[in-house]
């Protein structure tokens, strides 16, 4: 197929375990299912950062976090970096953003032609965030804002994006235009505050929900760098029984609603002349911990929060599930190359078609309740966690999933410990990198 049309789908802080195509026993999502169906399912996909702005920026950028900057929610990305947007405008595409991109900044577009909806303007424009032992959000309403009794925050903005995008994909199937075209469609759900419609959470509250393995984990016994994390996002304290329940029954809730939104993009689609020539993708900017650890939110390399769902269906090509290690950063390239652009050598991904049998992963973390630069690598089932300042972690993610089991101590494992430093050290250093964050940041 020469040059698609492709419509790009992220969602806010979606955990791919938690989707029925993905195996969560209760969550209902039909659309993405049936999406799966017909798709290549990615299911190592990760986040190259597990915090929005850096994420993102990763993800339009197909470049790593240090390299274009963007250390935390307040970095604005500078508009000499290309996006997938500027290249495929160079390859002859129309591109639109339509919601939730958490671009800051006074450059609205990044190389992308129109913008249909821009991010809410309390999203643009953040202060840098404290990098102190001191730290601490101001309380843990990212949990307990939650149930069917609250305001919905972002349910009229991402109906919104939705109708957009539909109106949008409704003119193009009755369009002549032979011009391809990219959009880009972005949600805020399933990101907190955990208000649900009640029409949602009444589907899992109270027990069509899987309550955390490790929610009750001591913080007393955990690596210094997660304790540290836990106390500055007043995750530290366990919670009742019966907030959990509703948090996840909440949390549930509002991706089955963004599966609906996506439903009504995927039904013009499929049901017009645009099914024969587009391409979509589903993704999101990083996971949920969920209360793994005791942790809700993201901000950690644990895989709850590292993973994303990444769904990929081409017009006439084979579905099936990959089990390869992919992340973000390995969009662009893919875009580059469905559009027929010549992808630049010194993008540090790869076409989801033809990536390696067995490719390392990158992460890295430089923001609020890390006090020094966090680094991961993943490679098979290895996981290895690089804290300046910190000793390491490192976990075999095939034996033990609830990563507890931390063998960094151990010497049986030195040799990994050893090959997957040599990993990082290939990619990054981390002491000059954390150097170069904190300069940027003002920290001291």
């Amino acid at each position: 197929m020469s040059r698609p049309n492709i419509l790009v789908i992220m969602s806010d802080e979606h955990d791919p375990a938690v989707t029925g195509c993905y195996g969560h026993p209760f969550v209902m999502t039909p659309n993405l299912d049936r999406l799966a169906s017909e798709s290549v399912v990615f299911d190592n996909a990760h986040t190259n950062c597990p915090i929005c702005v850096p994420a993102r920026m990763a993800f339009l950028t197909g470049r790593y976090v240090h390299q274009i900057r963007c250390w935390d929610n307040s970095s604005v990305l500078s508009s000499e970096i290309p996006t997938f947007g500027t290249y495929l405008e160079e390859a002859g595409y129309d591109t639109y953003l339509c919601g939730r991109t958490h671009i800051n900044g006074p450059d609205r577009l990044h190389g992308f032609g129109t913008r249909l909806l821009d991010d809410l303007p309390k999203w643009i424009n953040h202060p840098t965030p404290p990098r102190t032992p001191e730290w601490r959000r101001g309380s843990n309403s990212h949990v307990t804002e939650c149930g069917p009794d609250g305001d919905p925050a972002w349910l009229e903005y991402d109906r919104d994006a939705t109708e957009r995008t539909v109106e949008f994909l409704k003119e193009r199937a009755d369009g002549t235009s032979d011009k391809p075209w990219l959009i880009y469609a972005g949600f805020m759900y399933p990101h907190f505050p955990l208000y649900c419609p009640k029409e949602y959470f009444d589907h899992y509250y109270p027990d069509r929900v899987v309550m955390p393995a490790t929610g009750d984990e001591p913080i007393d016994e955990q690596h210094p760098v997660v304790r540290q994390m836990r106390l500055g996002f007043q995750n530290d304290k366990p919670l009742p029984e019966d907030l959990t329940r509703r948090a996840l029954a909440s949390y549930y809730g509002l991706i089955e609603l963004t599966d609906s939104h996506i439903g009504m993009m995927l039904d013009v689609i499929d049901n017009t002349s645009l099914r024969n020539n587009t391409v979509v993708i589903y993704t999101s900017d990083h996971g949920e911990m969920a209360g793994q650890h005791g942790v809700w939110q993201k901000q950690m390399f644990y895989e709850a929060a590292q993973r994303v769902p990444l769904i990929l269906r081409v017009p006439g090509g084979a579905g099936g599930r990959a089990a390869e290690n992919v992340s973000l950063v390995d969009v662009a390239p893919t875009l580059i190359s469905l559009a027929g652009g010549d992808v630049p050598g010194e993008l540090p991904g790869a076409d989801l078609f033809s990536v390696a049998d067995d490719p390392a992963v990158f992460s890295e973390y430089h923001a609020q309740g890390m006090l020094n630069a966090g680094f991961m690598v993943k490679k098979g089932d290895w996981k290895y966690c690089c804290y300046v300042g910190h000793p390491p972690q490192l976990f075999n993610v095939d034996k033990d999933a609830d990563e507890v089991c931390d063998l960094a101590s151990d010497s049986a494992y030195a040799a990994v410990l050893a090959e997957m430093h040599e990993e990082l050290a290939s990619i990054v250093d981390p002491e000059e990198v954390d150097r170069m964050a904190k300069a940027d940041q003002g920290v001291p």
